[in-house]
């Protein structure tokens, strides 16, 4: 795997975008904004899918890039045309969203953190700032709506990953983006006039209560997305589970799946890398994961909060990138 296929992005507390400056980080200007996505973040004509991936709870700027390099490998050492017939190539382009997430291991922690990620993107300019981010990718890709192109015939496809905390950012900015119904591959209608669409998002050990998408991210049920809103829990989750609970007095989704929704939720076990995710089990609107015989690993106040980056999740990612061709 190339360095260069993962572009970083840097948010500030506030949720404004950062850029390197010789006197240290500072604030993009509003009216340069896409400028500046212009000039960082041009996908590149080879790669044949675009993931945005938003880090969690507790982590440090290395420790995210090391994180989304290790999914894009294990994607990598997964990909297989016979496993995933439409899935001829997989060449992915990976923007890493990055925020300042780390507090102490405590519930005053995680309160804290808990209340920085919504007031980052409701008070704050996260949910504009990567909503921008997306409609710069999805008018920059080859667009698998739209008729073929010399750089890449089949199109780019753009897929969202966040983990913990990092979910409810992107559930703020694909809603930003909501408004009249929406495939390729799946059997919603497709979007006109969006800002973006996206073809596919799985969030991992989501950090926010089982009614977030009844109570919070109510668009959702129309937002511009091809593809399902995945979501992956397991009872060994003590972040989302323990801490969560304590919290928000609910368990969150990361711990017991989800709960209410707009549209029904589909439940399905998280299956095996060599057992295949039939369409008719992640062609709904929302998909809850049962993750609790993987995600089984950890230590500390989480639990197996991060033991997110396995086979396992990168076969449901391939899963999700196959079945929107």
């Amino acid at each position: 795997m190339n360095p260069t296929d993962i572009q970083v992005v840097d948010l500030g507390p506030d949720g404004w975008l950062l850029q390197d400056t010789a006197v240290g980080p500072r604030p993009v200007p509003a009216n340069r904004l896409d400028d500046h996505f212009t000039e960082v973040l041009a996908p590149p004509a080879w790669a044949t899918d675009l993931l945005v991936y938003v880090h969690g709870w507790q982590t440090i700027p290395r420790s995210a890039l090391d994180a989304v390099r290790r999914l894009v490998a294990l994607a990598a050492d997964r990909h297989d045309p016979e496993r995933y017939p439409q899935l001829k190539s997989w060449r992915p382009w990976t923007v890493l969203v990055r925020w300042p997430s780390r507090s102490l291991p405590s519930l005053g922690g995680y309160r804290r953190i808990r209340d920085r990620a919504h007031a980052m993107s409701t008070e704050g300019h996260a949910a504009r700032v990567i909503g921008r981010l997306l409609g710069y990718l999805n008018a920059e890709r080859a667009d698998p709506a739209t008729p073929p192109v010399l750089a890449n015939r089949d199109g780019q496809y753009l897929h969202l990953v966040g983990h913990s905390f990092g979910c409810r950012f992107l559930c703020e900015a694909v809603q930003w983006a909501a408004g009249a119904p929406l495939t390729l591959g799946w059997s919603t209608p497709e979007p006109t006039g969006r800002p973006f669409t996206v073809d596919s998002m799985l969030l991992l050990q989501m950090a926010a209560s089982r009614d977030a998408f009844s109570m919070m991210f109510t668009a959702l049920g129309e937002a511009p997305l091809r593809g399902p809103v995945v979501a992956t829990y397991s009872q060994h989750d003590r972040a989302t589970g323990f801490w969560h609970l304590r919290a928000e007095k609910r368990a969150g989704i990361g711990y017991a799946g989800i709960g209410t929704a707009p549209a029904p939720v589909s439940a399905i076990r998280m299956r095996a890398p060599g057992e295949p995710y039939p369409l008719a089990a992640l062609d709904h609107r929302f998909v809850s994961v049962d993750a609790s015989d993987v995600f089984v690993h950890g230590h500390g106040p989480g639990g197996a909060h991060s033991d997110h980056l396995r086979p396992e999740s990168a076969h449901l990612l391939l899963s999700l990138a196959d079945y929107c061709r």
